[in-house]
């Protein structure tokens, strides 16, 4: 039997071909991944440049105006025209409305065929005048001035209307129609106005929170041609300069601020006029505070209005302009001004003790940088020198050993192309940007390129790779 022949068949190790050129790239990409993760994980140094500005402590409140008002009532009962301007000033004696008791004036007109009433220039100026001032000051979110406007606007209409007719009735005389009408005038001086809101005899002690809600506010316009009673409210004078404006401010800390400085300017944002007011405050039974500013003029140019937006101006610094983030702290050894020195080049700097390879005491130039003085002593950055250093007074053998910090504020300037601490003195801060003096020893000038955000800066910093923002 034939024996049958086995294969056999043998293993060689493999060997793993690797391509130099995938090595290479495989490296290559991991590299770009790594500088592109560090780029965009690491915070970087923004520049920005100073310049010249100021900051207004601006506080925007909504204010009631209080006047020395006087209500005039109707001496006889009929129907009420008015032909006195609105908002004007009248004198002793003006004439200021008629009442026709029976009713006939204008039917006698109409038969006269002079019921219309024609318009000047003057008058439609005047329409025109109201109706661009309530736009501008417009606000959708207040809808209920809407209706104020419309009353304003219908009283003002009819007053035109009246002239017209006041020129009728003088051409009409004799007629029967007219023996029913009466001519009331003013008894004082002031500014004439054609409505009332319960407002006219409060002050600074008679407030509330709720007198003090524009939107709980209601007016009653007195119109032409409506009927009106003996002792029913005709119109009403404001007799006197002297008026205020009143917020609600329950904050002690901002009113007695507002006390200490006694006179605040106040800025009307209606027509952006600014005027001093004295200040004044009270606070009622409830613990509500309110405070009043008080004025000897403009009360004419405010007489319609009972509750006005106004800004109070409590500070107004100028001077170099930064954003907060720029501003630091950081730590300095303060150092004796005799131990401070000058080398070859006539740098500054410091005599340090030390010892040579042999033992042998001496001393080595350090070349420092002053941050800020005071009358005895410098700030010397704590990157150069070593807590515990002994320095050499020069031509003596007194020594001082550093030990003393103190911190100071700053930003980091980079006009050089790397962050240096510069010092700064602030005049005034808000929530975003600070008002530091300009042209300061040891401080920063117009135009200074500094660190947008210190806290990207650790130390200075070399050959800072900086965009600017102005």
């Amino acid at each position: 039997m034939a024996k049958k022949r086995k294969n056999k068949v043998t293993k060689f190790p493999g060997f793993l071909h690797l391509n130099v050129g995938i090595i290479f790239f495989a490296l290559l990409m991991l590299y770009v991944v790594i500088c592109v993760f560090s780029y965009f994980s690491k915070k970087h140094i923004v520049g920005y440049e100073v310049r010249e500005g100021s900051l207004s402590s601006n506080n925007i409140y909504e204010a009631l105006a209080l006047r020395q008002e006087t209500i005039v009532d109707a001496d006889h009962a009929g129907y009420v025209n008015y032909f006195a301007t609105e908002g004007q000033r009248v004198a002793v004696g003006n004439l200021v409305y008629t009442v026709d008791e029976s009713g006939d004036l204008l039917e006698y007109l109409k038969t006269q065929g002079t019921e219309t009433a024609e318009l000047s220039d003057d008058d439609l100026s005047e329409l025109r005048s109201q109706i661009v001032s309530y736009s501008e000051d417009f606000d959708p979110r207040s809808f209920g001035s809407v209706y104020d406007f419309k009353s304003s606007l219908d009283g003002t209409v009819q007053k035109l209307a009246s002239s017209s007719v006041l020129q009728s009735i003088d051409s009409l005389s004799g007629a029967s129609a007219l023996k029913s009408i009466n001519y009331c005038y003013s008894s004082d001086t002031g500014i004439v106005q054609y409505y009332i809101d319960g407002y006219e005899n409060l002050g600074l002690n008679d407030l509330n929170a709720d007198l003090m809600d524009s939107s709980k506010y209601e007016r009653k316009q007195l119109i032409s041609n409506s009927l009106v009673g003996v002792g029913d409210p005709a119109f009403k004078l404001s007799t006197s300069e002297e008026w205020m404006i009143v917020i609600n401010e329950n904050d002690l800390d901002k009113v007695k601020a507002l006390a200490d400085k006694e006179y605040v300017k106040v800025r009307f944002l209606k027509n952006q006029d600014e005027v001093w007011g004295k200040v004044s405050y009270v606070t009622n039974d409830s613990g509500e505070t309110f405070v009043g500013f008080s004025f000897t003029n403009s009360m004419i140019t405010f007489s319609k209005d009972r509750f006005l937006n106004v800004e109070l101006i409590t500070e107004d610094e100028s001077g170099l302009k930064i954003p907060n983030s720029a501003i630091a702290e950081k730590s300095f050894f303060v150092i004796p001004k005799e131990y401070i020195t000058k080398g070859n080049n006539n740098n500054s700097g410091v005599l340090r003790d030390r010892y040579d390879e042999n033992g042998n005491e001496t001393s080595e130039f350090i070349e420092v940088e002053l941050y800020n003085e005071n009358e005895s002593s410098y700030y010397v950055d704590d990157d150069v020198l070593r807590n515990g250093d002994q320095l050499i007074k020069a031509d003596s053998q007194e020594k001082f050993t550093v030990n003393t910090k103190d911190t100071l504020i700053g930003v980091y300037n980079i006009n050089k192309g790397y962050a240096d601490f510069r010092q700064i003195s602030i005049l005034y801060q808000n929530d975003e940007y600070a008002i530091v003096k300009s042209n300061t020893n040891y401080g920063l000038s117009v135009y200074d390129y500094i660190v947008l955000d210190a806290s990207t800066v650790k130390g200075d910093v070399k050959n800072l790779d900086t965009s600017s923002e102005n």
